[in-house]
């Protein structure tokens, strides 16, 4: 079953002479356990295929479905809830909290939703992350790598069924870029969770069951 559908779905920016298509017409499903990755030059619309997949823009024309839920309708509060069960987001630059230690990130997301992983995935996942001994540091303290390695964390630590992650190895070095993609593949295959890679860095390739090449708008399987 798709977990992330897109059916005839495209993004128009501006009007008149202005209007730009950052995202032609584009089928698309995902489904549990793959890791798929999106790869193209920068300004070739994969951010933008990204946030519609995400919930965090509206398509101009065409529906999203997410679990075979249709979120192009909804409105903002329903959005949000949808992004908080549904998706975790690992972004580029890692969204984490200045002021709170890694422990707290997590725990901040109790406050907001259940269904969170327990005690016991919660010490495993620091195992398989690498980060058990950073739980007390601040995001200041931490190295670009382990920054990343906790914006993981905290993607996986809400259950999502979909993790979208914009260049998650834009500020690693190959040996980091690769363990950050040896997680996600494992993560995915474990949880059976889709992940969506959108990268500019064809050394990613090789991890994933799916690549798609997005260039001027258009997505294609390659």
């Amino acid at each position: 079953m798709a977990v992330l559908e897109m059916k005839q779905v495209k993004k128009t920016f501006g009007t008149g002479h202005k209007k730009v298509d950052a995202l032609k017409e584009t089928n698309f499903h995902a489904e549990q356990g793959e890791l798929i990755a999106v790869i193209g030059p920068s300004g070739s619309g994969k951010s933008t295929f990204l946030t519609i997949a995400g919930g965090l823009l509206s398509p101009t024309n065409g529906e999203v479905l997410i679990n075979n839920a249709n979120i192009s309708t909804l409105n903002e509060k329903q959005l949000s809830k949808i992004r908080l069960k549904e998706i975790g987001f690992i972004l580029q630059a890692s969204n984490l909290v200045p002021f709170l230690t890694v422990e707290k990130q997590l725990k901040l997301l109790d406050k907001v939703k259940k269904d969170n992983m327990s005690k016991e995935q919660l010490e495993q996942l620091y195992t398989d992350l690498g980060i058990g001994d950073l739980r007390g540091k601040y995001p200041s303290d931490l190295s670009g790598g382990e920054r990343q390695r906790v914006a993981i964390a905290k993607a996986l630590y809400s259950n999502p069924s979909i993790i979208l992650a914009d260049e998650p190895t834009a500020s690693l070095d190959s040996d980091r870029a690769y363990e950050v993609m040896e997680l996600l593949k494992e993560e995915t295959k474990s949880k059976k969770t889709t992940t969506i890679v959108v990268t500019h860095d064809i050394r990613l390739v090789d991890y994933c069951d799916k690549v798609y090449k997005m260039v001027d708008g258009v997505l294609e399987l390659q």
